[in-house]
């Protein structure tokens, strides 16, 4: 009930669920389109940048899938878009919200690990980056060796006039400017995580004003499900700390720590093995069981092991992402199948989100290699 940073949640939550009313979303996704539609596979394109902007503004994923699912998909599939290629490009640009800041799943990561969640923050904007670099290179490559699944639409050809410009403007700069607000007060030292969400909240209800869609009804809704989300998360965490302490007080902590400390391998051993642990568990619990139960397990095994928190914290936010695309069980998956088209196959689903599964474990597998592509930024801004 002491804890600050954990009162980031609710008003980053709020705040997502506010956006989601706003109509920026939709906004963002029809001015993309228009940008990026006259290219071969123009409207994957854009879907990967909104999601990126989408996770650096709300940080809740179920939310970002499920809106984009039911925008974007229709249009995609009306289009000549490949199936398969239409609902991967969706389920991965949703789950961005997990590693990009201000992501809900780096406030408790960083909680739970114990590292300052500013620097968390700043330790998996690159990581983030990395990503959406690979999700744009696959889907331009794949639009060029077969045009037929990613075609461009036809008549997307827009003067760049003033006045498309300034449409461009209108969706794109509020949402720069929220991001600009909530991350940069924190990486600039002006605002902790919680005070910056309290900022983040307050520049979506502007926004929702601003879009005239700050309705009694919407605000209403926001609340109940902000409430709802939130005390979701905390009776978790309630039943986590209470596990954790019989865990404990049984001996378990010294059972894992013996365990994985008598590995082969040492540091590498003990990082693979608990990575490969978190994985599978991501097929059949959500992100909040695995940072509250495990997690915590895993930390002092990890500082035994010399291991720097923050590499470790972003290894872990990467790998849950990887875990909520991986099929059968992604939940990001059956997000989006809940909206999909009720002709919509779920074995079409998974078809196209295995190449972005296997871009994920390449770019877990670069981060673990090179610790400095998530470790870079924190220590630069350290040096300022």
């Amino acid at each position: 009930m002491t804890n600050f940073t954990l009162l980031a949640v609710p008003l980053f939550v709020f705040m997502g669920v506010i956006l989601e009313k706003s109509g920026l979303a939709e906004e963002l996704l029809e001015t993309m389109g228009l940008l990026f539609g006259s290219l071969r596979g123009g409207l994957a394109l854009s879907i990967v940048f909104v999601g990126a902007l989408l996770a650096a503004t709300t940080g809740v994923v179920g939310a970002t899938v499920v809106t984009m699912g039911i925008i974007a998909l229709p249009s995609m599939l009306k289009n000549g878009y490949s199936p398969a290629l239409a609902t991967g490009t969706i389920a991965a640009s949703g789950t961005l919200g997990q590693i990009i800041p201000p992501s809900i799943v780096l406030i408790l990561l960083g909680d739970m690990v114990g590292v300052p969640v500013g620097r968390l923050f700043l330790g998996a904007i690159i990581p983030g980056m990395m990503l959406i670099m690979m999700y744009l290179t696959y889907i331009a490559v794949k639009a060029i060796r077969n045009p037929q699944e990613a075609p461009s639409l036809a008549g997307e050809n827009h003067a760049w006039d003033m006045k498309f410009l300034m449409r461009v403007l209108k969706s794109v700069l509020p949402a720069l400017l929220l991001i600009f607000t909530v991350l940069g007060s924190i990486f600039l030292g002006i605002a902790t995580p919680t005070e910056s969400a309290a900022f983040g909240a307050a520049g979506a209800l502007l926004l929702a004003i601003l879009h005239q869609r700050l309705t009694l009804k919407n605000l209403r809704e926001a609340m109940q499900h902000t409430t709802r989300l939130t005390s979701m998360v905390f009776l978790i965490l309630i039943g986590a700390t209470a596990f954790g302490l019989v865990f404990r007080g049984m001996g378990g902590d010294h059972l894992v720590h013996d365990i994985f400390t008598q590995l082969p391998g040492g540091k590498w051993g003990f990082l693979l093995t608990s990575l490969l642990l978190i994985f599978i568990l991501g097929f059949f619990l959500d992100f909040l069981e695995i940072c509250f139960i495990v997690v915590p397990i895993l930390t002092p095994i990890a500082e035994y092991f010399q291991i720097d928190l923050l590499w470790f914290a972003v290894l872990i936010a990467v790998n849950l992402q990887t875990s909520f695309l991986t099929p059968p069980f992604g939940f990001s998956l059956f997000y989006l199948k809940a909206v999909a088209p009720p002709t919509m196959r779920i074995g079409t689903i998974y078809q196209g989100i295995i190449p972005f599964v296997i871009l994920q474990v390449i770019g877990l597998i670069l981060l673990t290699i090179f610790p400095q592509i998530s470790l870079w930024l924190p220590d630069l801004v350290d040096k300022w």
